[in-house]
């Protein structure tokens, strides 16, 4: 099963550069090992970020999302300190809410064509 991801920063926060983004597919890439499903595409912008992701239909959506979300939150606090005046409020890097759109009435190349053409920062 394919479902695509997009989830927004905390009061959307322009947060994410090239660098942290670079890491952040990273972290995505081992949980989503983790979870023996694949990160098939990744992109994101100062404030989002997308994800293609094909996982078992064993795997629930929203147990793959909170993992997603949780470690990279956590991952990103302990090695970019810099991001640390992003979460004075609520200890918490992204919004509660996630878009999940299951794909597969589009071929999966115009979702991952989607995804590529994001403007990431510099």
């Amino acid at each position: 099963m394919h479902v695509h991801l997009v989830f927004v920063t905390k009061f959307r926060h322009e947060v994410f550069t090239d660098r942290h983004l670079a890491r952040m597919e990273q972290i995505m890439r081992d949980v989503c090992a983790d979870f023996e499903a694949e990160l098939v595409e990744f992109n994101g912008a100062h404030d989002h970020v997308h994800l293609l992701v094909d996982f078992p239909p064993k795997i629930a959506v929203a147990r793959l999302v909170n993992s997603l979300k949780g470690v990279s939150s956590r991952r990103l606090r302990q090695e970019f300190p810099d991001l640390v005046h992003h979460y004075y409020r609520t200890n918490k890097l992204w919004s509660g809410s996630y878009f999940a759109g299951s794909v597969g009435g589009a071929p999966l190349s115009v979702v991952k064509q989607y995804i590529e053409q994001q403007n990431r920062p510099a």
